[in-house]
C-alpha cells in the first residue's frame, strides 16, 4: 500500500515543483505585446527623452543591477530638500545622474518657493516585471513601455505635501510653477495624471 502511494505521490510532487519553477523562469508579460503598445503624441516624446540616456530597455532586476554596478545609475535618497520618496512596492530608487540632479533642483525651489515646503515621490525607476505587477493591482497602469523603464522618470503626487495625505491647492499649484519652470528652461516634459493624481516628470537629456 506504501508503494502504490509512493508513485503516485512523487510524480505529484514533480508536477507542482515544475509548475512553481516555470512561473519563476517565464516574465509575467509578454514582451511582443508590450512592444506593439503605440504611445500616444503626447507620450512619444517623453519615451524620445528617456531613449537619449543610452540605457536599454529595463526588464528585470538583474538589468537595473548592471547599470547600478557600471555607475549609470545612482541612488535616490529617502528624502532631501524639498522632498520625501515614498515606501516603494512597485519601482526602485535609482535614476541616471541628470535625473537624480533636476529631482534635486526641483525638490530645492520647490523648498524656497514655499519656505520649507516638501512634496512625495510616489514612483521612480521601473522595469516590465515592475509595471506588470503593478497592472495587478492597478489597471491604470502602462499596457506598453514607460519612460519609468528607461531611468529617468518619476512621479510627483499632488495631494501629499509635507508628509500628509490631503488636497492642497495653494501647495499644488507652487509645485505645478516649479515644473513649469524646468520645463521652459527644457529640462523636463511632464504630464499631470488625473488618475493617478501625480505628476509624471521625464527628464531630457540636457
Amino acid at each position: 500500500m506504501r508503494k502504490f502511494f509512493c508513485v503516485v505521490f512523487v510524480p505529484f510532487i514533480y508536477s507542482l515543483h515544475y509548475s512553481q519553477a516555470a512561473k519563476k523562469a517565464f516574465p509575467c508579460y509578454d514582451l511582443a505585446t508590450v512592444l506593439k503598445v503605440e504611445p500616444t503624441p503626447l507620450y512619444k516624446s517623453h519615451l524620445d527623452a528617456s531613449k537619449s540616456f543610452g540605457v536599454q530597455l529595463l526588464k528585470d532586476s538583474k538589468t537595473v543591477q548592471r547599470y547600478i554596478n557600471s555607475g549609470k545609475f545612482h541612488k535616490i535618497k529617502k528624502s532631501g530638500k524639498g522632498y520625501r520618496v515614498q515606501k516603494l512596492d512597485y519601482s526602485r530608487a535609482y535614476m541616471v545622474s541628470k535625473a537624480k540632479t533636476t529631482l534635486e533642483k526641483i525638490g530645492s525651489k520647490f523648498s524656497k518657493d514655499t519656505k520649507g515646503g516638501t512634496f512625495t515621490v510616489s514612483s521612480i525607476t521601473r522595469t516590465l516585471e515592475d509595471q506588470c505587477r503593478l497592472r495587478r493591482v492597478n489597471s491604470n497602469a502602462s499596457l506598453g513601455i514607460s519612460s519609468h523603464n528607461y531611468g529617468n522618470s518619476f512621479d510627483i503626487s499632488y495631494v501629499r505635501f509635507n508628509n500628509v495625505l490631503k488636497y492642497n491647492p495653494k501647495m499644488e499649484l507652487a509645485l505645478e510653477k516649479v515644473l513649469k519652470y524646468y520645463e521652459k528652461a527644457g529640462r523636463i516634459y511632464f504630464i499631470k495624471e488625473k488618475q493617478q493624481s501625480c505628476y509624471h516628470i521625464t527628464v531630457k537629456n540636457y
